[in-house]
């Protein structure tokens, strides 16, 4: 073998050789560019340990590094790629019978740990980028130490570019203790941080641009811009092209584009000229983009997030953590000192979190979930445990598809989709269609879309692009390279499952069937033109003049994750025949409900949690009429009772009866008429079918009956509603205060000379005295009292004040 380069990682080859000779075990932390991913494996093939045709496989988490990297061990060791170093990919395999260092996605471990969980001829598995926290890492890394006893001699290396190192060597423990950590310090040079943060309200792209023509202007060497999709490197790179010199190239380099972009991106500019690499994450590390001397960074990235309301998992912009930005900083100093502008504040960056979080946290694990079911073994070593909520909402969902059983063992159907390398929503549709529909239909949802343009110009109909990737439809904003990728994919997949593809054959107006065996939970019905609602009951939508607009049923393929009202990004159309063929029947649900102060019966029919159609009329007479009506009074608390004086007067007489005369009584509080509406109230609503039955009721009526016999006659000789004045007139007594009491003249008492008593002479009545002008002049319980005593000043002051009226001096 050639000589290794001189990288920061030699240094430390040999730390590394003792931990795996003594533990078999080991936690790799270096820098970005110290050469632990190109060199470190080729170090280590000479180990006593690995046998002369032994192979070590290097777990990549992009497709992208996987190549580069077997590329440039290739170089190192000037052998070709498929010799001594070869790479996989789901899409690519360039492994020969020599090749002794195999680079591979994660997925492609996965696949070799179920097919045979030995993994044989496997000596050494290196996670690369375990800082990374990838889903298929955490997975693939869980499997192989679950594996570890079939292969006790095996050895087991993560590497990481941060110091958050000390989780892994937990993981990676055995009976010796935790895994050695060797660490790389690297050979960075300095890197000037400057901090250029953009306000809430400046749009990224323009703040970009502006700090990308300030650095080509100021500073030296190449430009490595971190953005965080492909879609804002495209707008990038457009307002670039009048603003740099022409002296300098503007490179893209994302996961989406080609090979050949990729490869444009990462040469080095030729003598005298300069370049703009425009990137996703994808450059924060295990890439090596030569040149750069100076990193832009605009703090976001696009990360998976899952929503446990809706379901769904959605990318997100999202703040990068510190360490990911100290890595992407560092890419400005691997060979010179550098600089990097951060498009946010010192202070906004101090609040980042240390560390990105998990995807095992963050993402739907319905890919995972089924995975376990086909390992067959629930407790596993995880750097981070899957969430129960998640892995719960997966289980439902890989049910509902026929993938487990309700005990969560796998089924056949299950065992068909676990080895298709899509999402089981996609498998499942390929594994149950059987035909080149379902993976041309599969390759459109997976992939990035074929129909270029901003969202609101392009429709959502997957049928439409399905007839561009058959040929059968033309459409100018049809991008050739993404219809030749589908294609592509289409077949590949067809390939894994048996089916036999052939693009003529395949029928675009069955695609709304197809994606149904994939996404029954994203049946939706029409509610009104562009308006939808899903079957799991939240609402979805597309735009008025989409030609989805109209259609009576859709199945959603990509929604935007909105909880209350997600847009339909691609989707495709049913008719009622296909869904009475390959669903259960329409469900009628009656519901009595409240519209404002009218109870009105709601019949709706229903598709699962699909609304079909709704008619609302008045209710019938009925148990259920009635219990609703009782319910409307009792969450009223009685207010919605028509409620008069004389029935509250009832009440509080009823009450000072109880109070003075015991428990003969009955207690018509209204807190116990809420608690026994059943006793008193029910009988009264049979046959009502509304409030204005409610409305109707004598309330004071009700309450005389709810008294037994013989009270209900009692009650106004022992608690009379009015007082008779002397001239036979009656005035009203209010009970509803603290004393039942009577308002009234004085000259209408005159003559009254005992007090006037209820409740059989236990409470005296309470008198309001008032002048002729109906002004309170004295209250009195004590009518006798009152003519001996102060009636002599009240009477002087009235005579004053009303000389006309006649003021007894003994009215008593």
């Amino acid at each position: 073998m050639n000589e290794l380069p001189d990288l920061p990682i030699i240094d430390v080859v040999g730390d590394l050789r003792a931990a795996l000779a003594d533990h078999g075990r080991a936690v790799i932390t270096a820098p970005p560019g110290a050469g632990k991913s190109t060199v470190l494996p080729l170090a280590l093939l000479g180990e006593p340990w690995l046998p002369p045709t032994g192979r070590i496989v290097m777990l990549e988490p992009r497709r992208l590094a996987t190549r580069a990297t077997a590329r440039r061990m290739a170089h190192l060791t000037r052998t070709a790629v498929g010799e001594l170093i070869g790479y996989q990919t789901r899409d690519e395999r360039r492994i020969g019978p020599a090749t002794r260092i195999e680079v591979v996605t994660e997925g492609v471990l996965t696949r070799r740990l179920q097919g045979d969980p030995s993994l044989p001829g496997v000596d050494l598995v290196i996670f690369d980028e375990v800082h990374e926290r990838n889903l298929t890492t955490d997975l693939g890394l869980a499997l192989l130490l679950d594996a570890a006893p079939l292969a006790p001699d095996r050895r087991v290396v993560a590497m990481s570019a941060t110091a958050d190192t000390a989780v892994f060597a937990d993981v990676l423990a055995t009976a010796a203790g935790p895994a050695p950590v060797v660490t790389s310090s690297g050979r960075t040079f300095p890197v000037d941080i400057r901090w250029r943060p953009r306000q809430r309200r400046d749009r990224l792209d323009p703040a970009v641009v502006t700090a990308v023509g300030h650095a080509l202007r100021h500073d030296d060497g190449d430009v490595l811009v971190f953005l965080p999709g492909i879609a804002e490197i495209r707008r990038v790179a457009e307002q670039l092209a009048p603003v740099v010199g022409a002296d300098v190239d503007v490179r893209l380099l994302a996961g989406a584009l080609s090979a050949d972009e990729q490869d444009r991106a990462l040469a080095p500019s030729p003598p005298g000229r300069r370049r703009v690499v425009l990137a996703t994450d994808i450059a924060e590390t295990s890439l090596t983009v030569e040149g750069v001397r100076i990193v832009v960074d605009s703090g976001v990235a696009r990360a998976p997030r899952f929503d446990t309301g809706t379901g769904m998992t959605r990318l997100t912009t999202v703040s990068i953590s510190r360490d990911s930005a100290e890595q992407r900083a560092g890419r400005a100093g691997r060979t010179e000192p550098g600089v990097a502008y951060r498009l946010w504040s010192r202070i906004e960056h101090g609040a980042r979190p240390a560390h990105r979080p998990p995807e095992i946290l963050q993402v739907e694990l319905a890919g995972l979930v089924l995975e376990l079911a086909a390992w067959g073994a629930a407790d596993l070593a995880w750097v981070d445990p899957p969430p129960a909520r998640a892995v719960a909402a997966a289980t439902d969902l890989l049910q509902s598809l026929g993938a487990l059983a309700d005990d969560g063992s796998i089924t056949t159907v299950g065992r068909r989709m676990v080895e298709l390398p899509v999402h089981p929503r996609l498998a499942h549709m390929i594994a149950t269609g059987r035909d080149g529909l379902s993976c041309v239909v599969a390759a459109l949802v997976e992939e990035r879309d074929i129909l270029r343009g901003r969202l609101d110009d392009v429709p959502a109909d997957l049928s439409l692009r399905v007839g561009v990737v058959t040929g059968r439809t033309g459409d100018d904003r049809a991008d050739r390279r993404a219809v030749a990728r589908i294609r592509e994919r289409a077949a590949d997949l067809a390939r894994r499952a048996g089916i036999a593809f052939d693009l003529d054959r395949i029928d675009g107006d069955r695609a709304g069937l197809t994606l149904l065996a994939g996404f029954p939970d994203r049946l939706a019905g029409r509610r009104r033109r562009g308006q939808f609602q899903l079957r799991t009951g939240a609402g979805a939508w597309v735009r008025p003049d989409d030609s989805l607009a109209d259609v009576p049923f859709l199945v959603a393929a990509d929604v935007d994750g909105h909880r209350s009202s997600a847009r339909i990004r691609l989707g495709a159309a049913l008719d009622s025949s296909e869904l009475v063929a390959v669903l259960d029947g329409v469900v009628e649900d009656r519901r009595l409900e409240w519209d404002g102060d009218e109870l009105v019966l709601r019949v709706e029919r229903r598709l699962g949690a699909l609304r079909l159609g709704e008619e609302r009329r008045r209710p019938d007479a009925g148990d259920e009429t009635t219990a609703a009506l009782v319910q409307r009074v009792r969450a009223t608390r009685l207010t919605s009772l028509p409620w008069t004086d004389a029935a509250r007067q009832l009440q509080a007489r009823v009450a000072l009866l109880r109070e003075h005369e015991g428990g003969r009584w009955p207690d018509l509080t209204d807190a116990t008429l809420i608690a026994t509406l059943d006793d008193w109230l029910v009988h009264h609503l049979v046959g009502a079918t509304g409030a204005a039955d409610i409305a109707r009721l004598d309330v004071g009526r009700l309450l005389r009956a709810a008294l037994p016999w013989p009270l209900g006659r009692e009650v106004d000789a022992r608690a009379p509603a009015s007082w008779i004045r002397p001239d036979g007139r009656p005035v009203s007594i209010d009970y509803t205060g603290e004393r039942p009491t009577v308002s009234v003249r004085v000259q209408n008492v005159f003559g009254v000379a005992e007090h006037p008593t209820v409740a059989g002479g236990r409470v005296p009545l309470t008198f309001e005295l008032l002048s002729p002008a109906d002004r309170p002049i004295q209250v009195t319980a004590d009518l006798p009292g009152f003519w001996a005593g102060s009636w002599a000043a009240v009477r002087k002051e009235m005579a004053g004040r009303y000389p006309k009226h006649r003021w007894p001096a003994h009215p008593g």
